[in-house]
């Protein structure tokens, strides 16, 4: 039931540079062109099959039920969250429990305000029109949004100069559903025009292993519940990751194995793959030896830091600090970035000293990562 408007999209609009985006096996916000398909096999349909954000599912669930008993139209839903956790797959589903087709597309694939109209006009009576990374419409597209999202007009202006006129065409009632990572960039009139609002939060690694089991399945790989919990645990609360790494464990398993999927298999591959047992990469590693080694724990500015890691500022700010701050790894301070004991702890590096030479309180595992 799905289509899509504009698949150029689909590849991933991140600011890695495009070293980074093939080696970064743990960028949940990068999705290549290779692997897309692969992807959209594994992803649910229904509720039914949609794993964790209970609190969204329980919602959606009365929402749909209520628009089907009603024949109505489902209001407008705004879906935010960090990149990974399933908005486009959530999308999907609630076009298909609604039994209408959906239409896909993305903010930055919207250039001129043509482009939305030509789309709009396309839909029929109930279909679902999904723009993902909705933040980054231009204003001439947004305002376009406005009448049709309200009222299920188009206002088209025909000519120009004194001769211009303005003319309003009927739209058939859909619903939008749009997808954004960075909602504090939405238009306050844009936001307020959704009726449905829902966060998506990161996975428990419970949720992962269930998702995990699913994929295997689906792929027909044997694994056992403990090697999916070890996957799980490493895949940064993110179920695209966590498929992510299952193919690459899938992959070293085949090659150094060819057997069922142990968590011992599972770690050494993981391992092998740079992901560590906190989910962190070699360059999430490089960021935290650059704090903790090479500044000695000092607070490090942004651009600074930029420049000891050879990385760009906006990439690390977006794509690598949420995860370490999430984890409290990393803080920021009003003079920059600065490790936390827990970054010394997962390094095994000593903690530094207080100005006065003492040492600062012992770090221990049970006080870090309870």
């Amino acid at each position: 039931m799905t289509s899509s408007v504009n698949p150029a999209w689909e590849a991933g609009d991140s600011k890695l540079s495009p070293d980074a985006e093939e080696q970064r096996l743990v960028d949940s916000a990068v999705e290549t062109a290779g692997e897309s398909e692969l992807e959209v096999s594994l992803r649910p349909l229904v509720l039914a099959d949609y794993q964790g954000q209970q609190r969204v599912k329980d919602n959606l669930e009365v929402l749909i039920e209520a628009t089907k008993q009603r024949a109505d139209t489902l209001d407008h839903v705004l879906l935010s969250g960090p990149p990974g956790l399933g908005k486009t797959t959530l999308a999907t589903v609630v076009a298909n429990e609604l039994g209408v087709d959906m239409k896909q597309t993305a903010g930055p694939a919207i250039e001129r305000a043509g482009d939305l109209a030509a789309i709009l006009s396309n839909l029929e009576a109930g279909d679902v029109l999904f723009i993902d990374e909705i933040h980054r419409l231009s204003r001439v597209v947004e305002e376009i949004l406005y009448s049709a999202m309200e009222d299920f007009t188009l206002d088209i202006i025909i000519g120009k100069g004194p001769a211009a006129r303005s003319i309003t065409l009927d739209l058939a009632r859909f619903t939008l559903i749009g997808a954004t990572t960075r909602t504090g960039l939405l238009s306050g009139p844009l936001r307020d025009r959704f009726g449905i609002n829902f966060r998506l939060d990161y996975y428990e690694p419970t949720e992962l292993e269930s998702i995990i089991m699913r994929s295997a399945d689906l792929l027909g790989l044997s694994i056992d519940a403990d090697a999916a919990q070890e996957i799980g645990r490493r895949s940064r609360g993110t179920p695209r990751l966590a498929n992510r790494l299952l193919k690459r464990v899938r992959d070293y398993a085949q090659v150094r194995y060819g057997t069922k999927i142990t968590e011992d298999i599972a770690a050494e591959a993981l391992s092998f793959f740079e992901v560590d047992s906190l989910g962190l990469d070699w360059m999430d590693v490089k960021i935290l030896s650059t704090l903790t080694e090479t500044f000695a724990g000092k607070p490090v500015g942004l651009t600074t830091l930029a420049n000891a890691t050879g990385e760009e500022a906006d990439t690390l700010e977006d794509v690598y600090e949420p995860y370490l701050l999430q984890k409290g790894l990393i803080i920021r301070t009003p003079k920059g970035r600065q490790a936390t004991p827990r970054a010394y702890y997962h390094l095994d590096l000593p903690e530094p000293r207080e100005p006065n030479g003492a040492a600062q309180p012992a770090t221990t595992e049970e006080n870090l990562f309870s």
